[in-house]
């Protein structure tokens, strides 16, 4: 099956995210395969198998988020350069979200900009991180504040890759997934609350409507200057938490899942949701055995930290909350105390 990106709108950018077995993949030119030591382990083997080009490199860097950082994006960067790569060479981004955001970052900046190919191997990456073009870093201030919008040439999505996903990464990316349906679809959130995620088929369903949900959005706001930001949903609060543990404790969708139920505490706070809802949710994160709790240690500083997240601007916070089940909202009217009140339930 093949959901199409269409930016038409602002750079007139087209490509498919295919979701099947990844295909034989035939370049004309120099392919660099960006990647990190688990990942090469388990599946490097198959994509080399599968690839054919001019000439194959081969960048390993090490496993986690703490290495998401322009350090790592400069060593991939000089890879490139004693390969003698050019401007019309190729990356593929075999890995989860850290390596996708950090190729395509690193695509943007070699040489003004290369090719680069998503083939997510994370349930995280295929229905969220790999689609949209949004790559980058973190650094000491935050997540993701250095980077670009820089979209792929494809994205290849074959859940053969999640047979070898532990049962907690797997859980992430469900956190991402229900976060759309809460969002936009309440008819899907009641199809994943029965969905059994072991079955293939109800699993590319899942990943297939997750993509046409991200898909719609993107084609609409490709740079987030509107309802693309929709899809921070529990990202402003989550993103602090992982600051926070210094990316070391919770995965991203873990964190995720912690920044949704503070969102919809919020949110029952200003009467936008009910708390029966808030519970549907949280039954939900608990099935799949995603945390929904956090010790806020400092509330002024948990506070102060939203300051930077990418939404603020002019030293005014802007929340993605849930109306209901189904629907959405973007606040920048959310009161100091308010908040602090939420904060300090947890």
């Amino acid at each position: 099956m093949i959901v199409p990106i269409n930016l038409e709108k602002s750079k007139a950018v087209k490509y498919d995210v295919v979701i099947d077995e990844l295909p034989i993949l035939t370049f004309n030119r120099k392919v660099a395969i960006v990647t990190n030591t688990t990942v090469s382990a388990l599946h490097l083997e198959t994509l080399k198998s599968k690839t054919f080009a001019d000439e194959l490199f081969v960048v390993t860097i090490e496993d986690g988020e703490e290495f998401k950082n322009l350090a790592t994006v400069e060593r991939i960067l000089n890879e490139l350069f004693e390969n003698k790569l050019d401007r019309k060479s190729l990356l593929i981004a075999l890995g989860g979200g850290v390596i996708g955001d950090m190729t395509g970052f690193t695509a943007s900046l070699y040489q003004r900009g290369i090719g680069f190919i998503q083939v997510p191997t994370t349930l995280l990456a295929q229905v969220d991180a790999s689609v949209g073009g949004k790559t980058g870093v973190n650094n000491t201030y935050g997540k993701n504040l250095i980077g670009a919008f820089y979209q792929p040439e494809a994205v290849y999505i074959d859940t053969e890759f999640l047979k070898t996903l532990p049962p907690r990464e797997f859980a992430a990316g469900i956190a991402e997934i229900v976060k759309m349906a809460v969002m936009f679809d309440k008819a899907y959130f009641d199809f994943l609350m029965e969905a059994d995620f072991r079955e293939k088929v109800v699993l590319e369903k899942v990943i297939q409507r997750s993509v046409e949900l991200k898909a719609e959005v993107v084609n609409l706001d490709e740079r987030e200057s509107g309802i693309r930001a929709v899809l921070n949903y529990g990202h402003t609060f989550g993103h602090v938490v992982e600051n926070e543990t210094a990316y070391k404790t919770y995965l991203h969708g873990e964190a995720v899942a912690i920044g949704m139920m503070m969102a919809n505490a919020l949110a029952v706070e200003l009467n936008m949701m009910t708390e029966e809802e808030m519970g549907l949710v949280e039954h939900f994160l608990n099935k799949h055995q995603l945390p929904t709790t956090y010790e806020v240690k400092d509330v002024d500083a948990f506070y102060d930290k939203f300051f930077l997240d990418k939404k603020a601007a002019n030293n005014k916070l802007k929340f993605i909350l849930p109306k209901g089940i189904g629907g959405h909202m973007m606040r920048n009217d959310v009161s100091e105390d308010i908040l602090k009140k939420v904060l300090k339930a947890f």
